[in-house]
C-alpha cells in the first residue's frame, strides 16, 4: 500500500465517522479519488499538481461524462485535498482548483390546483386508496424524501403533528404534519387489520398487506393518482418535495427555516428554489410600481 491508498483510507474512514457521511457518500467519493489517482498515477500527495489536475479533467471530458458528473469528481478531490491540508501534509491546495460551471437545475412542482385533484378521493375508500391520500398529504406537508417517509414507523403522535426524521447523512430535523396529513393518516390507518410496524405498506390487488412499502412502489402510486387527475407529464414524488419548498417561500417563510425543514446541510442548496419564486416577486414589483403617483 502506496502512501495515497494509505491517506484515503484514512479520508473514508474519517468521512463516514467523524463528518458522519451516509455509507453511499463513502462509495462515491472512493470511486471518484480512486479513478483520478489511477488516471494520474499519483502515489504521494506533494505530486498533485494543478497540471495533473487538468488532464485529468481534460479527459473526463472526452470520455463524454455528463458535466454535473464531472463536477462530482472535483468536488471529491477538493475534498480530499482540504482533509490533507488539515493535517499539515504538502498538497495542492484546494481553492486552486475551480469547480466548473453548471447551468442551474431546472425544478419542477406540482401546481396546487393539480396538486388538490390528485387528492379527490376516487369514492372506493378501499385501504389502497386510504393510504395513497395519506402518503401524498404527508408528502405536501412534510417535505420528506421518498426513501425518508417509505422507512417511518406507524407508532407517531398524531395529536402532536410533529416528529423527528432522519435524513441524509444520519441528519436529524423535526417536520410537522398538517391537520389534513394528520386525519388522512388516522383514517387510513383505523382500516389497517395488521399490526406490521411500518406506516406505509405494500398491498396486494385484493388489499393483502405485504410489508413496508418501497421507494419504487410510491413513485409508481403517484405517477398513478397524477394520471388520473389528468395531468399529462409525469410527476415524480420529489417534485412534492419541491411543491413543498416553494409554498413555504412563497408564503414568506424564512429561507433558514425552510433548509431546516428540508434537511439540507447547506443554505445553497435551499436556494435553487429561490428562483421558482422570482415571477411572484415580478408580480409584486409590477403591481407597486403600476400604481399612478401622486404629485
Amino acid at each position: 500500500m502506496n502512501r495515497i491508498e494509505k491517506l484515503l483510507q484514512e479520508y473514508f474512514d474519517y468521512l463516514e465517522i467523524e463528518k458522519n457521511r451516509a455509507v453511499k457518500t463513502r462509495e462515491n467519493y472512493d470511486r471518484y479519488l480512486k479513478k483520478f489517482f489511477a488516471a494520474t498515477k499519483i502515489s504521494d500527495p506533494a505530486d498533485i499538481t494543478e497540471e495533473k489536475v487538468r488532464a485529468f479533467r481534460v479527459a473526463l471530458a472526452r470520455e463524454d461524462i455528463k458535466k454535473i458528473t464531472q463536477s462530482y469528481y472535483i468536488i471529491a478531490l477538493r475534498s480530499f485535498l482540504k482533509y490533507l491540508s488539515k493535517r499539515d501534509i504538502p498538497t495542492l491546495a484546494a481553492e486552486k482548483i475551480e469547480l466548473p460551471k453548471i447551468a442551474r437545475r431546472q425544478i419542477e412542482t406540482v401546481e396546487y390546483k393539480d396538486l388538490e385533484r390528485m387528492l379527490i378521493p376516487t369514492g372506493k375508500g378501499d385501504l389502497r386508496e386510504l393510504r395513497d391520500m395519506a402518503i401524498l398529504e404527508t408528502f405536501f406537508s412534510t417535505g420528506l424524501r421518498v426513501s425518508e417517509l417509505c422507512s417511518l414507523d406507524r407508532y407517531l403522535d398524531l395529536d402532536r403533528g410533529e416528529f423527528t426524521v432522519r435524513g441524509k447523512g444520519e441528519k436529524l430535523r423535526v417536520v410537522f404534519l398538517s391537520d389534513n396529513a394528520k386525519r388522512a393518516i388516522k383514517t387510513y390507518l383505523d382500516k389497517r387489520p395488521d399490526a406490521d410496524p411500518a406506516l406505509f405498506v405494500s398491498l396486494t390487488k385484493n388489499g393483502k398487506v405485504l410489508g413496508r412499502i418501497n421507494p419504487r412502489a410510491v413513485e409508481r402510486l403517484v405517477e398513478l393518482r397524477a394520471r388520473k387527475a389528468g395531468i399529462a407529464r409525469r410527476i415524480h414524488p420529489h417534485e412534492l418535495r419541491h411543491s413543498f419548498a416553494t409554498d413555504l417561500l412563497l408564503n414568506g417563510a424564512d429561507l433558514r427555516a425552510v433548509q431546516e425543514m428540508l434537511g439540507h446541510s447547506s443554505i445553497s442548496t435551499t436556494q435553487i428554489y429561490t428562483h421558482l419564486t422570482n415571477k411572484e416577486l415580478r408580480e409584486i414589483h409590477k403591481s407597486f410600481h403600476g400604481r399612478k403617483r401622486k404629485e
